[in-house]
C-alpha cells in the first residue's frame, strides 16, 4: 500500500498552526501553500529518474540525476479548498499542466458518521492525459469519507495514466480504507491520519472547513 505519512517536526509545526482555531486566514493559507511545496518535493522523490552527465563551468564532466517524470505531469485541483495546496505544488512542479474539478458535497447530519457523502461535480476541466506516460497529482487537503476523491479518481483512472498521486494534509482512517479498496496502486501523501469522523462527516480532530478558513 503506497502510503506516505510526512510527519517530520516542521511539517507537524505547520499542521499544528492549521488545527488551531485562533490561526488567522493569511497564516492558514500560507501554511497550506508551504505544505503543498513540501508534499511536492516528496512526490518528486518517488518519480522515475535516470542517470545523466553534465559538464561543470570548470570543464569537468560529472554524473547527476534527471527526474524524467517532471516533464509529464498533471495537477488536478479540487476546488476550492485545494487551491493553496496546489499553489505550493506548483512551486515544486512549475511546468505541470493543470486541471480543475469543482465539487460540492451535500450537507449531512445524522446520529452516526456517514459511510459516504453525496457529492455533486458541477464543473471539470482536465488536460488530456497521455496513457502510460503522464503522472497525475490530485490535490485535496481534507479527505473524510473519500467520496469526492473516489469520484475524481474514477474519471482520471479511465485515461490510464502512468501513476496517480494524492496530495492531502489530513485524511481519516476510514477514507484511506475506502480509497485503497478501490484504487490500491494510488500513491497517497498526507501529513496526518486522523482517527474518526463526526456525525456531519467532518474529520476529528481535523481543522474545520479548509476552504472557509483559507478564503475567509
Amino acid at each position: 500500500m503506497p502510503l506516505f505519512l510526512l510527519s517530520e517536526p516542521y511539517e507537524l509545526h505547520i499542521l499544528t498552526q492549521l488545527r488551531d482555531k485562533n490561526t488567522d486566514q493569511i497564516t492558514f493559507r500560507k501554511g497550506l501553500v508551504r505544505l503543498g511545496r513540501i508534499i511536492g518535493y516528496e512526490i518528486a522523490n518517488t518519480m522515475d529518474h535516470e542517470i545523466t552527465e553534465v559538464e561543470t563551468p570548470l570543464g569537468v564532466k560529472t554524473k547527476g540525476v534527471r527526474i524524467v517524470d517532471l516533464d509529464n505531469l498533471v495537477i488536478v485541483n479540487i476546488l476550492r479548498a485545494a487551491s493553496p495546496l496546489v499553489e505550493g505544488l506548483l512551486k515544486a512542479f512549475p511546468g505541470a499542466r493543470q486541471g480543475v474539478v469543482a465539487a460540492k458535497r451535500k450537507e449531512f447530519e445524522g446520529k452516526e458518521p456517514p459511510k459516504e457523502m453525496e457529492v455533486e461535480i458541477f464543473y471539470e476541466k482536465i488536460p488530456p492525459i497521455k496513457e502510460g506516460t503522464d503522472n497525475v497529482i490530485v490535490a485535496d487537503p481534507m479527505i473524510a469519507t473519500g467520496s469526492t476523491m473516489i469520484k475524481v479518481l474514477d474519471r482520471i483512472a479511465r485515461q490510464n495514466p502512468k501513476r496517480i498521486y494524492i496530495a492531502s494534509v489530513i485524511i481519516s482512517e476510514y477514507g484511506i480504507k475506502r480509497i485503497f479498496s478501490k484504487f490500491p496502486d494510488v500513491y497517497l501523501f498526507t501529513i496526518s491520519i486522523d482517527p474518526e469522523l463526526d456525525s456531519r462527516g467532518y474529520i476529528v480532530p481535523g481543522l474545520g472547513d479548509a476552504g472557509d478558513r483559507a478564503f475567509g
